[in-house]
C-alpha cells in the first residue's frame, strides 16, 4: 500500500490547513487510519484516528481544532486543521492505526508561523 499525504505549507498562527492522504488499494477502505506527526527533536505522535466506520479520536493537544474524515470511494483520509499554533509545526504522516511499519511515506511539512 502507497500512502501519500499532501497539503502541508505555511500558515499564520490562527489559520488553517486540510491535509489529504490519498492510498492505493482496496485494504485502505477497512482499516482504521491515523495522522502522525512528528517535530524536529520529538518522537512522532499520533494526532488524529477514525475507523473504518467512521469513529474518530484526537489528541488532547488538537480535540477542537483538528477534524479528520474519510471518504472511502476515493481511498483518501482528510485532516482539516483550525485554529493552528506554533507548536503543531511538524511534518506530518498517514499510515494506519497502528502503524504500519512499510507504509510510512513522505510526509507532508506544516509550518505555522508569523
Amino acid at each position: 500500500v502507497q500512502l501519500q499525504a499532501s497539503g502541508g505549507g505555511l500558515v499564520q498562527p490562527g489559520g488553517s490547513l486540510r491535509l489529504s492522504c490519498a492510498a492505493s488499494g482496496a485494504i485502505f477502505r477497512i482499516n482504521a487510519v491515523g495522522w502522525y506527526r512528528q517535530a524536529p527533536g520529538n518522537q512522532r505522535e499520533l494526532v488524529a484516528a477514525i475507523t473504518s466506520g467512521g469513529s474518530t479520536n484526537y489528541a488532547d493537544s488538537v480535540k477542537g481544532r483538528f477534524t479528520i474524515s474519510r471518504d472511502n470511494a476515493k481511498n483518501t483520509v482528510y485532516l482539516q486543521m483550525n485554529s493552528l499554533k506554533p507548536e503543531d509545526t511538524a511534518v506530518y504522516y498517514c499510515n494506519n492505526n497502528p502503524p504500519l511499519a512499510p507504509w510510512w511515506g513522505q510526509g507532508t511539512l506544516v509550518t505555522v508561523s508569523s
